[in-house]
C-alpha cells in the first residue's frame, strides 16, 4: 500500500494521484468503470496505443494498490479479468470530474499563452 501523507495543503492531492497517477491509469479506471468487467485482451482494444507490456505493468500496480481485483480462469488459454475493488470504486467521482473537466476543455479554443 501507498504512503500517507500529512503535510500541507496539497497533501490530499499527492495522497490522491499516488494511486492514479501513472501514464495510463486513469484511463484503465476509466474504462473499467464504464464496463464493470474487462478481459486483458479488451483493455488492449480500449488502449490499442499501450504496448501490452505498459498495459500489464498498469495494471500490475492497480492492482497491488488494491484499486482493482485481477481474476485468472483455470482455461487454456489463460483467461484474465479485470473489475474495481470497492477501493477502486471510491475513485469515480475523481475520474467522472476529470472527464466532466476534459470534455469541458476541449470545447473551449486553448488558452493564450502568458509568454
Amino acid at each position: 500500500m501507498r504512503k500517507i501523507y500529512d503535510c500541507d495543503p496539497g497533501c490530499p492531492v499527492q495522497n490522491t494521484l499516488q494511486f492514479i497517477a501513472g501514464k495510463w491509469k486513469s484511463v484503465i479506471l476509466y474504462h473499467l468503470f464504464q464496463a464493470g468487467v474487462l478481459r486483458f485482451s479488451e483493455l488492449q482494444r480500449k488502449l490499442p496505443y499501450v504496448s501490452k507490456r505498459m498495459l500489464a505493468k498498469q495494471l500490475a500496480e492497480l492492482e497491488a494498490d488494491g484499486l482493482i481485483i485481477k481474476r485468472i480462469y483455470p482455461v487454456i488459454p489463460v483467461k484474465t479479468e479485470y473489475r474495481l475493488s470497492d477501493f477502486g470504486q471510491s475513485f469515480q467521482p475523481v475520474i467522472l470530474a476529470m472527464e466532466a473537466w476534459g470534455d469541458n476543455y476541449i470545447k473551449k479554443p486553448y488558452p493564450a499563452s502568458s509568454k
